[in-house]
């Protein structure tokens, strides 16, 4: 039996719920497998459209990247809408702009209608490092706010050591539609609601085969579904259940640190308004406070999501470099979880025959990205699919040399990024 991992989220969480395992066969109209924020999204979309519901889960809700994530609202995508521009045109990216926005704020609009205590924060800072970085957030604020975000300010090198305590940056771009949450009580909120409107949830039931055709029956180990749609929604842990699905993307570690809580006078005095921050590095690091005053601090990645052998040793250097002062702070939590990459960096939509359907492949942007997935799913299974379309049209290609050699070529061209950010250039 799969639990949480050992994680700051999952000893601080608000609901011990077990949903129950598979024994049956059931029906209903849309079979969803994953209960992350994908496929939760997903199913309370339909349910308020008056679909049936039922949601099967290998292990817990939340228990893969919705319930592990550094707990940051950011927007856009993995690669910003100017490149969505440059690669498939003005029209496409036009949709996919109006849509960047709009994951944080389904977030909000759930957390407040379903009453979700998730410690929802507002406010989210792009740090940067050189004056090449700095550039680059000029840009992208007037980027974004070409698609409608009003919500963002420039922060010179004084502004942004009044909103965060370190030397390490020459300025900033403040997001105030970006924020963070607890993430896992984020999804175990959404799970609630989903059961309130009377969607069926399954923990413990990995689906182990789909039955495609006309009337779709997914597989458990002691169960099965048979609906008039399915909805993959695994992502990262999806394993080889959909063999299309397996190419274009791969599987990464990310790793995350939480210090003992600190005390009020140096939580306020590290990040006075309680923003998250993110840094502009290829491999970026990413922090914010917890409800409880620890500082959430996270980053690296490891190809092909081997769990590392001491996060804390990776993890807490970075942390150190950025915060010195807290060089005598515990840490009480470390913890990995997997993200999945694509090569494009932008997720992956769309439609196997006539009524299997997926997202994946958020690229490390997937706390806002998924809840805008849900909604686009449940608008193409109502036959409203334009915006569905326009992230299925997105092109995709497997990672060069094949499964055996993603890991090595995308370690190689983490490493050239990650040289030309220590060299500024």
């Amino acid at each position: 039996m799969q639990q949480h991992t050992t994680s700051y989220y999952a000893a601080s969480r608000n609901q011990h719920v077990d949903y129950p395992e598979l024994l049956d066969s059931v029906e209903c109209d849309v079979c969803i497998i994953g209960a992350g924020y994908t496929g939760l999204s997903t199913a309370l979309f339909l349910l308020e459209q008056g679909f049936t519901v039922t949601i099967v889960e290998a292990a817990k809700v939340g228990f893969g990247a919705s319930g592990r994530n550094g707990g940051q609202i950011v927007n856009s995508y993995s690669r910003d809408i100017d490149v969505i521009e440059r690669t498939v045109g003005a029209r496409q990216a036009s949709l996919l702009g109006a849509m960047a926005f709009e994951g944080g704020r389904i977030i909000r609009e759930r957390v407040a209608r379903y009453g979700i205590e998730c410690d929802l924060k507002d406010g989210g800072v792009f740090a940067a490092f050189n004056d090449k970085q700095m550039k680059h957030l000029e840009a992208q604020k007037r980027l974004w706010e070409r698609y409608g975000n009003d919500q963002l300010e420039l922060l010179d090198s004084r502004r942004i050591r009044d909103v965060v305590a370190t030397n390490r940056y020459v300025g900033g771009l403040l997001d105030m539609s970006g924020g963070h949450i607890h993430p896992l009580n984020l999804a175990l909120g959404e799970a609630a609601a989903v059961v309130s409107l009377g969607g069926n949830i399954y923990e413990q039931s990995p689906a182990i085969r789909i039955d495609r055709g006309d009337r779709p029956v997914v597989h458990t180990p002691k169960g099965q579904v048979r609906s008039r749609f399915v909805v993959v929604a695994g992502n990262a842990y999806l394993g080889g259940l959909v063999p299309e699905l397996a190419s274009k993307s791969m599987p990464c570690g990310t790793q995350v640190i939480a210090t003992e809580p600190l005390s009020e006078e140096l939580a306020h005095r590290l990040l006075p308004q309680d923003y998250c921050v993110e840094d502009c590095n290829y491999l970026l690091d990413y922090y914010r406070l917890s409800g409880d005053r620890r500082l959430i601090y996270g980053g690296g990645v490891v190809y092909g999501a081997r769990d590392p052998a001491n996060i804390e040793k990776i993890i807490r250097p970075k942390m150190l470099k950025t915060f010195p002062q807290l060089a005598k702070v515990k840490i009480d939590f470390a913890w990995t979880g997997n993200f999945l990459l694509t090569l494009s960096r932008l997720p992956q939509v769309g439609r196997l025959g006539d009524n299997l359907y997926y997202s994946q492949g958020c690229s490390g942007h997937g706390v806002t990205y998924t809840h805008l997935a849900g909604k686009i799913l449940a608008e193409a299974l109502r036959g409203q699919a334009e915006r569905f379309d326009a992230f299925a049209s997105l092109p995709h290609y497997p990672f060069p040399g094949g499964r055996m050699m993603q890991v090595p070529f995308s370690a190689l061209g983490a490493a050239y990024y990650q040289l030309r950010d220590r060299l500024g250039v």
